[in-house]
């Protein structure tokens, strides 16, 4: 019996969506901004990060309605972090965009069931979502615009394998 790590979700297909991208993006921009104290406009972020404005906006709207940014109008509005970026994670990211981390269909992992040698199935997919969890719970904004990755990140980076695709 093989026992559970990191390496077993290998071939798991995990599909980040370009709405999850560009959330990123956008969080990424604004908190990159130096001062911290000049709000960058939707604009200004679509022309940095190359997002299409109306795609730009919809998401804007979701991370402010989320708490994660703060808009204000005016010649000198635009979008801030709403709090810290060492606070805001690619999970809270994913989960305000797109929703839970991982599914199954549109169940919750827990919520499959398997009869007879599938019975055990159910155990994969709440391994996949823990393994999930365990990277992009623990990978922040801060981390990223900083490039400063906590030590089980870096080790993953570090495989031979990990910048390489697998499969088809």
């Amino acid at each position: 019996m093989q026992r559970f790590d990191s390496e077993a979700m290998d071939n798991v297909a995990v599909k980040i969506t370009v709405s999850v991208e560009y959330a990123l993006q956008a969080l990424l921009e604004v908190a990159s901004e130096s001062s911290g104290e000049r709000a960058l406009s939707a604009s200004e972020i679509s022309t940095n990060q190359a997002i299409p404005g109306k795609f730009l906006e919809a998401i804007l709207r979701k991370l402010t309605q989320a708490g994660l940014l703060i808009s204000s109008r005016g010649p000198h509005g635009g979008y801030k972090l709403a709090k810290p970026a060492d606070e805001i994670t690619v999970a809270e990211v994913i989960r305000v965009i797109e929703g839970p981390l991982a599914a199954v269909g549109d169940r919750a992992p827990e919520a499959t069931r398997y009869r007879r040698s599938a019975k055990n199935l159910t155990k994969v997919w709440i391994a996949t979502r823990v393994a999930l969890r365990d990277s992009l719970e623990a990978i922040t904004i801060a981390d990223i615009v900083e490039d400063q990755f906590a030590q089980n990140i870096k080790q993953v980076l570090r495989r031979k394998d990990a910048w390489k695709r697998r499969g088809t």
